[in-house]
């Protein structure tokens, strides 16, 4: 069976909004490869709307010569929408548009195929919740930002969890991996 990862860059406030215009302040080699690595680990990319837009319009535009540029324009997306309508451009992209949760429980049943979510605030709230999230990652970043959207928005249901894995990076990056409280590593 497969699971449902999600792997989020924040802010030590929890903000998660544009990333792109400050965490890579702080990216290194050492950060770039364990990057790679969830990555690489994963079978499929889950996405959320405005997730799925802002990478589509992005990623097929780059050289097929960047290692990551060749393996997010070619791995399997399932986009979760309710406004987005068949056929989605972007290659290798399937559309979850009703019953949500059921469709995404039957892809990690039905298959061995490690779904890892990124970006995608809501969608991972909603994961979180109807207890369909494996693993929350977070990558915080050592500065605030003080506005934005943040991971968990204004507030979350109560929800106890196991950090499993921890590391931090040179450049100050903490890396902390959760579970739901009580459940085991899937294999």
């Amino acid at each position: 069976m497969g699971k449902v990862t999600a792997w989020e860059l924040i802010s030590l406030d929890g903000v998660m909004e544009k990333p792109e215009e400050w965490a890579y302040v702080f990216h290194n080699d050492e950060i770039a490869e364990a990057s790679a690595s969830e990555m690489t680990d994963s079978g499929a990319l889950l996405l959320g709307r405005i997730t799925y837009e802002e990478l589509s319009s992005h990623w097929p535009n780059q050289l097929e010569s960047d290692p990551m540029a060749n393996y997010i324009n070619n791995i399997s997306k399932f986009v979760v929408s309710t406004i987005l309508e068949e056929p989605l451009e972007w290659n290798n992209s399937t559309l979850i548009d009703e019953n949500i949760t059921k469709e995404i429980t039957e892809l990690k049943q039905e298959s061995d195929l490690d779904l890892t979510i990124i970006g995608s605030g809501a969608l991972v709230r909603s994961l979180l919740h109807d207890g369909v999230l494996d693993e929350l990652m977070v990558l915080v970043h050592p500065l605030l930002l003080g506005s934005g959207k943040h991971l968990f928005g204004d507030r979350s249901d109560h929800l106890d969890l196991d950090l499993v894995d921890s590391r931090t990076f040179s450049t100050g990056v903490v890396s902390l991996t959760y579970r739901p409280a009580g459940t085991d590593e899937k294999e």
